[in-house]
């Protein structure tokens, strides 16, 4: 199973590296040129080009406009990849693109635009009556979520997370110790910001599911509702107040970004 699954995650890298360097070479662009007309990073390209990092379609996208592939790199992305996501999901997926600010509360799992493939991979398994072509495909659409963090101008993406978050055992002892690595990782980005609710606060708000806030540009705010049927996305005034007054309330008592970032090195030595 987990040879299959190892496969079958790392199908798109291999394939789809070698045709964005073939259709970069023959529209004579240097890696440079590429990531100025995209505006994505040269070591972004030059990872997936070598099979090193999960392509997004954002990406594919902008590389097929830039390099006048005519659909070209997309349709291979989609080929590789499947696209999965929830039809109830769909319209999160434009709000995150658009928001220069994300908060999000996680009392159970770490959140999406921070999970490495494998802890992904071992959360959406636990999902009863799901095949291993369904997982993969979502997981691929969790990872071209990620690439939003990769722009030139990505948004300021700030995390609660509850600390028993990090003691939580997913998919074993190697694979929370990467994921713990990933948070390390991210609390060094200027970008994002870490900080863990104590265990031992005894805070009860928010215990019942996690929530993301998005904060659009000209825009109202949008929420993300977590729960263990569907997901709920909305606007309405009263919903979004709601929830930012318990994010605020979470918030106040959470650990300052430096104590958090040393009880997720404590958590990592855990792990190893």
């Amino acid at each position: 199973m987990a040879s299959y699954e190892h496969k079958s995650a790392n199908k798109s890298l291999h394939l789809f590296g070698p045709e964005l360097r073939k259709f970069r070479q023959r529209a004579d662009f240097t890696q440079g040129q590429l990531a100025a007309a995209t505006r994505f990073s040269r070591s972004l390209l030059g990872f997936i080009e070598r099979g090193q990092r999960t392509p997004s379609r954002d990406l594919a996208q902008r590389c097929d406009d830039a390099l006048r592939a005519d659909g070209e790199l997309v349709r291979l992305w989609v080929h590789l990849t499947g696209e999965v996501s929830p039809h109830w999901f769909h319209g999160w997926l434009g709000v995150e693109q658009e928001a220069h600010t994300i908060h999000t509360w996680q009392p159970l799992i770490m959140p999406g635009l921070l999970q490495t493939e494998e802890y992904a991979r071992a959360i959406l398994h636990g999902k009863a009556g799901i095949r291993d072509h369904e997982v993969e495909g979502y997981v691929s659409a969790r990872m071209e979520r990620q690439a939003i963090l990769e722009r030139d101008e990505p948004p300021m993406l700030w995390v609660v997370l509850d600390e028993a978050v990090l003691h939580r055992l997913v998919g074993g002892q190697e694979i929370m110790r990467r994921q713990i690595e990933r948070l390390l990782v991210a609390s060094a980005s200027p970008r994002i910001a870490i900080q863990i609710l104590p265990k031992d606060l005894g805070v009860t708000t928010g215990v019942l599911g996690g929530f993301v806030i998005a904060q659009l540009p000209g825009g109202p705010d949008t929420v993300y509702l977590e729960s263990a049927l569907n997901g709920q996305v909305t606007n309405r005034p009263e919903d979004v107040e709601a929830i930012h007054a318990t994010y605020d309330t979470i918030r106040v008592q959470a650990h300052p970004r430096h104590v958090s970032t040393e009880l997720i090195r404590e958590a990592e030595k855990l792990w190893t």
